[in-house]
């Protein structure tokens, strides 16, 4: 049976924000093995860290890491329960060692990044002290790693952490990095250019816009003309070359792109929360069901 020091009480509770004395007890039946002890507490409902795991976690920030020669970089959104934790300074700091730490190991996925070592820990039990610590579920919820081959990497942070985009692009400079890669979170396209475009979207948009020119009765021999252009208009929204550049709209992105000798390999933007359903509370139902009971 290993030793049961402060110290290593002391630890447990911080991974997992139960009581000391409930630490005590949980390493003492465990024979102070901690991760046994960790799930000790877990089944019997002590571990703050694990209730709060539960809880919806929509907020937080996207934030970014590019190493120092550029080549390699990466986003990621590490998501908390609100937007006053997802400001704080630990908060800040933990999403960002986790993006350092995903350009430095290269990690295949969320699950093998969260059993990856920071700071002689494995970031899923880093998260875990966090959740303790700071009082709110906290989770890695996906993240991007460019390593440019014949390029470099850049990024942009907008909103302190709403939208993140992460742009590997050949050739221009770190300004045209930085605009191209604002434009990307700016007007938020779909797709790098036309052929990236899925046959079966394009043959949806192409259906609708026929049957949005019949219903303004246009006649058939011309609705097939109105439907090119509006298509083209279509590829101007969601297709980046396409795009009106944010800075001058007589320039295309593919356009500012040759002024530059340029070229845009691929871009990753994640916006904050995205896809993420958010509980609603509703206060007044609540009070009522407690009155009820």
């Amino acid at each position: 049976m290993a030793q049961i020091t402060a110290a290593i009480v002391k630890e447990l509770r911080e991974r997992t924000g139960a009581g000391m004395m409930d630490c005590k007890k949980a390493l003492v039946a465990t024979e102070g093995d901690m991760e046994k002890a960790i799930d000790f507490l877990r089944e019997k409902g002590l571990s703050q860290a694990a209730k709060k795991a539960g809880r919806v976690a929509a907020e937080g920030a996207v934030v970014a890491y590019v190493a120092e020669d550029g080549k390699t970089g990466a986003i990621v959104e590490v998501n908390c329960e609100t937007d006053f934790v997802g400001k704080n300074e630990n908060f800040q700091a933990l999403a960002k060692s986790i993006a350092e730490l995903i350009v430095k190991t290269n990690p295949a996925d969320v699950d093998t990044l969260l059993a990856s070592e920071l700071d002689g820990k494995a970031v899923k039990d880093v998260v875990t002290e966090a959740i303790a610590k700071i009082g709110e579920n906290i989770s890695v919820r996906r993240f991007v790693r460019y390593e440019s081959a014949e390029g470099l990497v850049y990024s942009y942070i907008h909103g302190g952490g709403k939208i993140g985009v992460l742009v590997d692009m050949k050739g221009g400079d770190a300004e045209l990095g930085k605009d191209v890669a604002m434009q990307v979170a700016a007007a938020n396209p779909q797709f790098l250019n036309r052929n990236e475009v899925p046959a079966s979207e394009l043959e949806h948009e192409k259906e609708i816009l026929t049957e949005q020119a019949r219903n303004e009765g246009k006649p058939e021999n011309i609705i097939a003309k109105m439907v090119i252009g509006r298509i083209n208009k279509y590829y101007k929204e969601v297709c980046l070359v396409d795009q009106e550049f944010i800075r001058d709209g007589d320039l295309t992105i593919s356009k500012l792109l040759k002024s530059k000798n340029a070229d845009v390999a691929r871009f990753a933007r994640f916006q904050l929360g995205e896809g993420i359903e958010k509980k609603k509370e509703n206060f007044a139902e609540e009070v009522a069901a407690f009155v009820n009971k």
